[in-house]
């Protein structure tokens, strides 16, 4: 007679993963260690250690679950029927802000030195991989702080604040608070990204101590993180778009005629309340010159998409993590994942991709940090749209093949567990926001268009790969004429994907390993590749990529 088992026999679990936690985000990140020496040289990097230890630990990782899944309430009324335009959060929600500000994410790079956009640029993709969604407010400030100096007073008044690294989130006056965040509204429901379009009509009120005030009529389709302490949103005034500065809060104590009409239920970024607001004439100040509000937007626009781009690079690193970690530890037909060819090839490819992203990230971050530099502002100009269209293309991409690496677990939330669900819902926000693909492509196409020294610039900027390789040479020689005759849109994706290519090559070259340079110009420059992950070539050096890339 057969021996029947305990039935809590069937439920012992064998050939599981652990979960990937208590680990340094940054001692194991060397694509990251590499390009920073780079660019800053003998930076001193104890501070991005202790970092990634912080943002690496189960119990920031606990935090990270949380506020995802307590999501923002709004609270339009209290119990009496007063009107109170509220958003209540988590705790955990403002344990991340109160980390990320800590860390001078926002405004406090505008009031350091030399490398402190690098140093920022870095510690975002640091915190991108423990949670993204909390960074819409904080990516806001960075952007807007630099844009106040178009209103003297406000900047003199809100800038120490705005880059001070104390988090406050009470909605008080901004005088009675030790920091301060601010947002954006731009977006409107006819608009899009054709912010010109805004029907959002601003009447002048008065001369005041903050310059011209007008009182705000409309509406905005966008407007994430309604509860920052001030916004910057654009409205018609008689000179055309202008670019206004909006308090959440007046002066006097008084709530601004701002309304949240609802919270969007989106497909990821929940940590994060995006709204949709009405301005029932409130009060808002004049920033800059009246009628050049559509530029200022593009300025800002510029940092806002460097975010888009760190913040998927950073995604990336974190997919990559996951799925290195699990594939060493499951086994399947007698030994572990990790060294079975064909896994061996779909990691070393997404390693590929994930280093490129952060090679590329933070060149353009560089572009920022050297703002007074002829050649580095040409850059900018050329690498923002590139940068923002490429690496948030490839992002969704790998994120797909790093949750197919787990298998079912990686598709499975749990609650909040399900880290690779995660970031996989996350990873398309920054394709869209601040300029899907097709304006990223276009806004290439315009900045080409209007002289030579553009493309001078990205010759440049290749130069140091040039002779490294053969496939590099060819696909780099072929881009003068391209950029020459890029008068059709309908070349303009393609441009800027091999724009982005050629520029992560020649900074693969220099600051990353032989194997790594070549195996990426063999496959994405030299043909090589079948587009999916998992098809580079027979002659990489899988196991020197993959161990390069293995988290701590």
């Amino acid at each position: 007679m057969a021996t029947l088992l305990p039935l809590h026999a069937t439920h012992v679990v064998s050939n599981q993963s652990t979960p990937l936690a208590d680990t340094n985000l940054f001692a194991g990140n060397r694509p990251l260690q590499d390009a920073l020496a780079f660019h800053l040289g003998s930076a001193d990097d104890a501070r991005r250690r202790a970092l990634g230890a912080q943002w690496g630990s189960a119990a920031m990782q606990a935090h990270a679950k949380l506020a995802n899944v307590h999501t923002p309430r709004l609270l339009t009324h209290d119990r009496c029927g007063n009107r109170i335009d509220r958003v209540e959060f988590h705790p955990s929600y403002h344990a991340l802000m109160s980390a990320a500000v800590g860390a001078g994410l926002h405004g406090t790079p505008w009031a350091r030195g030399a490398g402190a956009h690098l140093e920022r640029a870095a510690a975002f993709m640091l915190f991108t991989e423990l949670e993204p969604s909390t960074l819409c407010p904080i990516s806001m400030t960075y952007a807007v702080t630099p844009a106040l100096r178009g209103n003297a007073a406000v900047f003199a008044q809100w800038f120490g604040k705005l880059s001070n690294t104390e988090y406050d989130p009470r909605l008080v006056p901004f005088s009675e608070k030790s920091g301060l965040t601010m947002g954006m509204g731009m977006t409107e429901k006819q608009g899009g990204s054709d912010v010109r379009a805004n029907t959002t009509r601003a009447e002048f009120a008065d001369d005041t101590h903050w310059g011209r005030c007008y009182r705000v009529t409309g509406h905005k389709w966008f407007l994430s993180a309604p509860m920052c302490d001030a916004f910057l949103v654009l409205a018609q005034t008689p000179a055309g778009p202008s670019c206004l500065f909006m308090p959440r809060v007046l002066p006097d104590g008084d709530l601004n005629a701002l309304r949240i009409e609802r919270l969007k239920d989106k497909l990821g970024n929940c940590a994060n309340a995006s709204s949709e607001v009405e301005f029932a004439g409130a009060l808002a100040w004049q920033v800059g010159d009246e009628g050049r509000g559509v530029a200022q937007i593009l300025e800002m626009g510029s940092l806002t998409r460097l975010d888009c781009a760190l913040g998927t690079a950073g995604l990336m690193r974190q997919a990559l993590s996951l799925a290195l970690h699990h594939c060493a530890q499951r086994s399947a037909f007698g030994k572990p994942l990790i060294v079975q060819p064909l896994m061996q090839n779909v990691l070393a490819d997404m390693a590929l991709e994930s280093e490129a992203a952060t090679a590329l990230a933070l060149r353009l971050a560089r572009t920022v940090d050297r703002q007074n530099d002829p050649f580095e502002a040409l850059m900018r100009r050329l690498l923002t749209p590139v940068s923002k269209f490429w690496i948030c293309k490839r992002g969704s991409a790998l994120a797909q093949e790093a949750m197919e690496c787990l298998g079912g677990n990686g598709y499975v939330e749990e609650c909040g567990e399900g880290v690779m669900a995660r970031i996989y819902r996350e990873m398309p926000v920054n394709s869209i926001w601040e300029g899907a693909g097709n304006i990223m492509a276009l806004d290439l196409l315009r900045a080409l268009k209007k002289g030579s020294e553009l493309a001078e610039a990205l010759a440049a900027e290749l130069a140091p790969a040039h002779g490294a390789h053969a496939a590099f040479d060819r696909f780099a020689a072929a881009l003068p004429r391209r950029i020459q005759d890029a008068k059709q849109e309908t070349n303009a994706r393609r441009l800027a994907q091999d724009v982005a290519l050629a520029v992560q090559a020649a900074l693969l070259r220099q600051h990353a390993p032989q194997y790594v340079f070549d195996a990426f110009c063999a496959s994405r420059l030299g043909g090589d590749w079948g587009q999916a992950f998992g098809t580079l070539g027979p002659g990489t050096d899988f196991a020197a990529i993959i161990a390069r890339a293995m988290p701590d």
